[in-house]
């Protein structure tokens, strides 16, 4: 249960003063449902209203804070024109405009003769002074209420910059004064202020940003800090139980690896045997494995995730592997089948919420352990499937999974070592933070026999020389991908549309040749048509980037990826990933509209460059940092709010090795510092770790 300290923090935005059922939902959008998002909605700017001039020696075209006499009125004659006021200064004077105000709303505003205090952007019109729309107008006593120094908020359509920094100031008034969880001397040598302190200057600037950025850093990064310490921390305490609490040796016997190996047509990578090594390591001890297998694009991970369920197999107890989704599932399925029959042991499946007879039977066999190797999507950890023994547990595509889903994969079982997969290559600085409670074996090498994929780049002016390319390779027997950035069209957008692009093909490759793929179609109708392609009954499959991930069609050869410019590196790699999966030729067309800018590319460049998933994920967070990368928002990691990792990476570094440290000298976190500490976990939401602490 949260500290009692906390609760004001953890209310509803809608119990503040002015935050309706049509407020609050906007607001959620914005940053979420409790009054610590508000809190954790920082300024990206501020606008300095400190400039105030007289009029004849202004500035033009930046904001200014005046004070005024008002002239004259002036209304407009006709629909269509503004209503203008005049005002003056000693030294010249100002037109202020405003467009479709109704009633006495401006003659109140701006009594006549009266002074006034006018905050907003000053221009030229012709040549007179000009301004629209004021953002501040007040009688000169109240001149204090306009601030020199005024945050911007990232926004959303329907709630106003005045009213979210009012609601945020109402988040602000609530902040408890909460006991330090730094160690002084940290806190002495980077020059940090207390929690609250810094959090009510990082809302209330006392300088443009770019000036005083040596004080704003200081505030932030205490900020970041307290964020990443609070993850690092948490992962250490899921660490410390997954490695240290209740496993069991799962040590093998050898004979059932050896006899796949002897089967198969191709030799295990450097890369490969490596990791095959450490995991077997790791399934020999007495404590549960967790580890990630970090393997770029077609570089063998799912023939060395089958190693390790056969030492489970071989030491009496059962192994699941768990897809995303229906369709990776049956792959995977299709292809371990293959490689189990000449040793001749079965593997179930298990998808979906529908319990058919094939699928009940699978249920039954496992619960009774006739059944020892299983494939399937969530349905493998649903209340209503048991298994009798469950030793190992492979979860594939790892990013769609958060740190809170791997705490329950062991309630399946007793001791349950984890292996995770993840063909996103991912920068060493995010493995950290995304999968700082794992153990990383990585795959740097591809399979013998596979060819580099041909690379190049073409302007979306040559599209029908790309298409006659397409007509000419399926011709001869060549499957294509062409991926489409929108699924239909958009007028804010010039970007081709794939249902119109996938017509377009249709009428120029045959009707028959061409199927279409979008994250909007239902997924029964999404696995008829890739199963189409991956059978050659469709020869193109035109898609959005739902085929991303986990589609395997080692007969295809060619992708072609339209405005390639409007995607990340990392994303433009795992495309390209989709082909080069054989040993034939494959190429990958990035066609994109030109003139590029200087990212775009960069990060084109880099692509033909280089095949080396890694060097393009470290280059890909240089450019666009963290956020796009993980994807986290939909996939359920959690989302830092303060901490940058592009900035920041110094401080995520401290907060690992300090994490490490304080468990060792306080290991349920009971000393008064320690207290701070469950108070910050908290305070982030990383409470999933606190009971942990309690369990030892």
């Amino acid at each position: 249960m949260r500290p009692t300290i906390l609760f004001p923090l953890f209310g509803s935005i809608s119990s503040l003063r002015g935050i309706g059922p049509r407020l609050a939902p906007l607001y959620k959008r914005l940053c979420g449902e409790h009054i610590v998002d508000l809190l954790w909605h920082l300024p990206v700017g501020v606008v300095d209203r400190s400039y105030s001039p007289q009029l004849k020696y202004a500035e033009k075209d930046r904001i200014v804070t005046l004070t005024l006499t008002v002239k004259e009125h002036n209304p407009p004659r006709k629909r269509g024109l503004p209503y203008r006021i005049v005002l003056a200064d000693d030294t010249s004077q100002v037109v202020i405009n405003y467009f479709n105000v109704k009633g006495d709303y401006l003659t109140k505003l701006y009594p006549a003769k009266k002074k006034v205090v006018v905050s907003g952007f000053l221009e030229r019109y012709r040549a007179n002074w000009s301004m629209s729309h004021p953002d501040y107008v007040l009688p000169p006593e109240r001149a204090a209420d306009i601030p020199r120094f005024e945050p911007v908020y990232p926004m959303t359509e329907g709630i106003g910059s005045k009213m979210l920094r009012k609601t945020i100031e109402q988040a602000l008034a609530k902040l408890p004064g909460l006991p330090e969880w730094h160690d002084p001397h940290l806190m002495m040598r980077e020059k940090w202020p207390k929690w609250k302190e810094a959090l009510l200057a990082a809302h209330t600037p006392a300088a443009p940003l770019n000036e005083d950025g040596d004080t704003q850093r200081n505030f932030i990064r205490r900020l970041a800090y307290d964020e990443l310490l609070a993850d690092q921390l948490a992962l250490a305490v899921i660490r410390r139980h997954y490695r240290e609490g209740g496993g069991r040796p799962l040590p093998g016997t050898g004979v059932l690896q050896k006899k796949l190996i002897a089967s198969l047509p191709f030799q295990f990578t450097n890369g490969q045997r490596a990791s095959i090594s450490e995991i077997s390591a790791d399934m020999k001890v007495p404590k549960r494995m967790l580890r990630l297998l970090q393997g770029d694009v077609g570089s063998g991970k799912t023939i060395v995730a089958l190693v390790a369920m056969l030492q489970a197999v071989e030491s009496g107890v059962q192994a699941a592997l768990m897809a995303p989704t229906e369709i990776l599932a049956k792959q995977h399925h299709a292809r371990l089948s293959g490689f189990l029959a000449p040793l001749g042991i079965d593997i179930g499946l298990l998808v979906g919420k529908s319990r058919g007879g094939d699928q009940q039977a699978v249920i039954e066999k496992l619960a009774d352990g006739s059944l020892k190797l299983v494939v399937g999507t969530h349905a493998l950890f649903q209340d209503d499937v048991t298994f009798k023994d469950l030793g190992l547990a492979v979860v594939d595509e790892q990013h769609r999974f958060g740190v809170n889903q791997r705490l329950q994969l062991s309630d399946k079982g007793r001791g349950v070592d984890i292996l995770v997969m993840t063909a996103t290559p991912i920068p060493r600085t995010l493995t950290l933070t995304a999968y700082g409670d794992m153990d990383v074996s990585r795959l740097s090498d591809k399979p013998a026999g596979r060819q580099a994929i041909d690379t190049r780049l073409i302007d979306m002016g040559r599209l029908d020389e790309v298409i006659e390319g397409v007509k000419r390779q399926i011709a001869k027997g060549a499957r294509a991908y062409w991926v489409c950035p929108l699924v239909e069209e958009s007028e804010t957008s010039d970007l081709a549309a794939v249902t119109e692009r996938a017509n377009l093909l249709a009428g120029r490759l045959g009707k028959g040749n061409v199927g279409l793929v979008h994250g909007q179609m239902p997924t029964d109708a999404k696995d008829r048509v890739m199963a189409a392609f991956a059978s050659g009954e469709i020869k193109v499959l035109v898609a959005t980037t739902v085929i991303e991930v986990g589609v395997d069609v080692s007969q295809a050869t060619l992708m072609i990826v339209e405005h390639a410019e409007r995607f990340g590196l990392a994303q433009l790699h795992q495309l390209r990933g989709r082909v080069g999966r054989s040993a034939e030729k494959s190429n990958c067309l990035l066609m994109y509209h030109g003139p590029l800018g200087e990212m775009a590319k960069a990060r084109l460049k880099m692509l033909r460059e280089t095949e080396d998933g890694f060097r393009i994920a470290e280059e890909d967070l240089r450019l666009r940092g963290p956020g796009e990368l993980l994807g986290k928002k939909q996939s359920g990691q959690q989302e830092f709010r303060m901490a940058d990792l592009s900035r920041h990476q110094d401080l995520l570094g401290m907060a690992a090795d300090d994490a490490k440290l304080i468990l060792t000298r306080d290991p349920k976190l009971d000393d008064a510092r320690g207290q701070a500490l469950r108070i910050l976990l908290y305070l982030f939401e990383r409470d999933a770790a606190v009971p942990l602490l309690r369990a030892g």
